[in-house]
Formats: C-alpha cells, sequence, structure tokens
C-alpha cells in the first residue's frame, strides 16, 4: 500500500453506513471508543422510517406476532442459527433504548411499545408490524385499530403515494377511510416528496394547506397525509398542521426514497460527526483491505482511487448484502467484497432459488452470508474466526431473512450493538 496516502489511526475502524454502520457508530461513540466510519449513506433513503423487530414467522405460513419477543423465542427455537439466537435480550433492550434515546434527542422522535409490534400503515395499503414508530405515525395506529372516520389527504401530481389505493386495499376492514386529492399550493405538474417536505417546513405553505383540507373535515376524526411535513423539521411541521387542522393528523410513508428514510438519514449525518471519538467518511468506501497480525487493517479508502489510508485495530463489517455491495452474486457463487470472506450459501446456482417465485416460504439465497461466532466474528467453515478482531453485524449475517421476517431494523442495531461489545471484551 502506498505510503504517501495521509493516514489516519483508530482504535475502531466501521464498514457501512445504512442502519448497521450507524447505529455500530452511534454506540462505538457512546462508549467513548476511537472510531472511523466509511460508507456511502444513500442506503438510508430507501428507508421506511419503521423500525420493526420481529414481526413475521414461520415464513412460510406468514403468522403476524403481536409481542416481538415471543416471537424471537419462537424464532429460535426452530432457526437456533438465527443471529437472534447469540443476543442476550438485556444487550437488545439496551441496543433499542439507545438508538431510540439517540433519536428524541435528535428532534425527531420515535415511540417504542415495548412488548407490542403496533400496526402502522404503508403506501401499499398494508400494515406493517413495527416496533418502534415515528411520533408523527402514531395517531394512525389509534385511527386503523378504532377503524375510526378518517380522511386520507393526496396530493395532484404526487409520485409514490395513492391515497385511493389505501383506501381500496383497506375497504373490507376499514370502511371509515376516505380519500381526497387536492392541489397543493404554489405546485405545477409533477411533485416529489423531498423537496415538498421542505416547502412544508415555511409556515405559509402549512397555512395555504390547511385551508385546502379544511372544507373536507365535516365529521371526520382523523387526518392521514403522505409522509412529507418536513425534512429537517418534521416535528415542528406535524405539529403545526395538526393545530391549523383541529384533528389528530398521521402520517403515511411513501414509497422509496421516502422522506422518512431521509429524515433518519440527516439526524445520523448531522449528529454522529459530533461525538468527539468519531471521524467519518461518508460518500467514500473501502476499495483495498489488509490484515497482519503485527499492523491490523490496513484500509485504503475512496471512490475509485485510493484518498487515505486508515490504520484499525479492529473492524466492523456491516456493508450490508447485494445491494448495499457487501456481498456480489456472480454466475457460479456468492463472494463477501471487501475481505473475500467466507459466505454460507446454497451449494450451487441452481438451489438458490425456489421453483415458484413467489413461494411463501422464501429463496433459499435470501439467508446467505457470513456465518459468525459467539462474538459477532465471521468465521470459516470449521467454525474459526478467520481475523481475531473483525467482527460482523447487519443484513450480511446468514441465517436469517430480514425483509420477509420483518426484522430488518432490529437485526442491524441489535447485531452492532453486540459487535461493539464484543470488541471491548
Amino acid at each position: 500500500m502506498s505510503g504517501r496516502l495521509p493516514e489516519q489511526h483508530c482504535t475502531l475502524a466501521i464498514i457501512g453506513s445504512g442502519m448497521a454502520g450507524m447505529a455500530a457508530a452511534l454506540f462505538a461513540g457512546q462508549r467513548g471508543i476511537d472510531t472511523v466510519q466509511i460508507g456511502m449513506t444513500g442506503e438510508l433513503s430507501f428507508a421506511s422510517g419503521l423500525l420493526d423487530f420481529m414481526g413475521v414467522h414461520p415464513i412460510e405460513t406468514g403468522r403476524v406476532w403481536t409481542d416481538p419477543w415471543a416471537a424471537i423465542k419462537a424464532l429460535i427455537k426452530d432457526c437456533p442459527r438465527h443471529p437472534y439466537a447469540s443476543l442476550h435480550p438485556r444487550d437488545m433492550r439496551a441496543a433499542w433504548a439507545a438508538l431510540v434515546g439517540f433519536f428524541n434527542a435528535a428532534d425527531l422522535p420515535y415511540h417504542l411499545q415495548s412488548g407490542r409490534n403496533l400496526p402502522v400503515l404503508t403506501p401499499a395499503g398494508t400494515v406493517k408490524p413495527s416496533y418502534a414508530v415515528p411520533v408523527s405515525c402514531l395517531n394512525g395506529v389509534s385511527a386503523f385499530e378504532n377503524k375510526a372516520r378518517c380522511l386520507l389527504i393526496d396530493f395532484e401530481g404526487l409520485k409514490g403515494f395513492s391515497g385511493r389505493q389505501i383506501v381500496e386495499t383497506l375497504k373490507p376492514q376499514w370502511p371509515g377511510l376516505t380519500t381526497r386529492r387536492i392541489a397543493l399550493p404554489d405546485a405545477n405538474g409533477e411533485v416529489y416528496t423531498e423537496p415538498l417536505a421542505q416547502h412544508l417546513e415555511l409556515p405559509e405553505i402549512r397555512r395555504r394547506l390547511a385551508d385546502r383540507i379544511r372544507p373536507h373535515l365535516d365529521g371526520v376524526e382523523y387526518v392521514g397525509l403522505p409522509a412529507v411535513l418536513g425534512l429537517y423539521q418534521p416535528f415542528e411541521v406535524y405539529r403545526d398542521l395538526e393545530a391549523l387542522l383541529g384533528r389528530p393528523v398521521f402520517e403515511i410513508p411513501t414509497m422509496p426514497p421516502a422522506v422518512t428514510g431521509l429524515r433518519m438519514r440527516h439526524v445520523f449525518e448531522r449528529h454522529l460527526p459530533r461525538l468527539d471519538v468519531l471521524r467519518t467518511h461518508y460518500q467514500q468506501q473501502v476499495l483495498r483491505a489488509a490484515y497482519s497480525a503485527a499492523d491490523g487493517f490496513r484500509l485504503q479508502i475512496g471512490v475509485q482511487e485510493p484518498v487515505a489510508l486508515i490504520r484499525a485495530q479492529n473492524v466492523i463489517l456491516a456493508s450490508g448484502r447485494f445491494f448495499g455491495q457487501g456481498l456480489h452474486a456472480d454466475r457460479n457463487r456468492i463472494v463477501e467484497t471487501i475481505f473475500n470472506l467466507p459466505v454460507r450459501q446454497p451449494p450451487g446456482r441452481t438451489a438458490w432459488h425456489q421453483k415458484s417465485f413467489l413461494a411463501p416460504q422464501g429463496h433459499p439465497v435470501n439467508q446467505a452470508g457470513l456465518e459468525i461466532d459467539a462474538h459477532m466474528r465471521p468465521v470459516d467453515p470449521k467454525g474459526k474466526p478467520v481475523y481475531p478482531k473483525l467482527f460482523a453485524a447487519g443484513s450480511i449475517l446468514a441465517h436469517q431473512d430480514w425483509m420477509r421476517m420483518k426484522c430488518g431494523s432490529g437485526l442491524a442495531l441489535t447485531t452492532a450493538y453486540a459487535a461493539v461489545k464484543a470488541l471491548e471484551q
């Protein structure tokens, strides 16, 4: 490696800036660990903002659980190699408390009701079991559970949201749900969620929007809107519009890239670098990696060409799966892209998928990933850690199908917490 690159030395390097990487950076910073984080933060833009923990098990039956802890207990009994089986409930609770506390302190308040998943509406008109819910979505839970008289507001020209689709999907179980499409103040043609959210941070625009909604509120108990109520100050925008309308208001996340995910991304990007022990290299990636017992890890980072060298005693790999480019599939096999770690996967490509694309049990390839030991370290086929100070967290781990199990956020933050804790042991 070139000695001409500027160098940074650290106790811990975190590779990845999705939910697992950001959570690991938070937990490391709170413990005072000298940390460098590298990753492309765009992944969080595709998050819904609804933080799930454990919602569906078994996958093939589609059973939805109200109590995520009971679901995890059943999951571990049936799938003892799932990453949750390596975690202590005490640490899992601590991880949730730390993340929600961080969001609340950053004026992005979340509601967590321990022991219960809450049913939150999605833009498809389905209901997602979520463990931690943005406060701006919380009234929607009450409206849905009580089947209250509720008006969904849709906007002319808005992409990624259809009030009519939601109403038609939920009509059999929620007859009091209706929708109305209105024109936005000063909007012409197509409307996109991010600039609209910023536009609604102007008090005058909110007042004019409320004036257009108010004539349709006769007999309405709740008002639902697409999640565009502010980007940088969403709680202020939400509370102000609720006061202007005189009704409980709630948001429904839009299709990605969603403002609810962008809010999380902006909070992480603004507040994590304020931790004295954390240095960030967002919008960069690890181009080359090497390890020696004498020197530890050496990571060349950049976009296309190396611009810096990170020397780290420990590494947490939170690089994600295929979308995050932590894993890559060619015609024959799946590989881990940074350290070339062994990947647990079906024995051949023909075994990657079920014959039916919509097979209820999902596809075997969905549970491909890194095998880990009890200390969150990737292991070789004999169960031996590949590197003594390399840890892994998040969706890159094997034996889980986070999308179908509805456990993506919980998997990311609880394994990140466990990885940070393990490197101190």
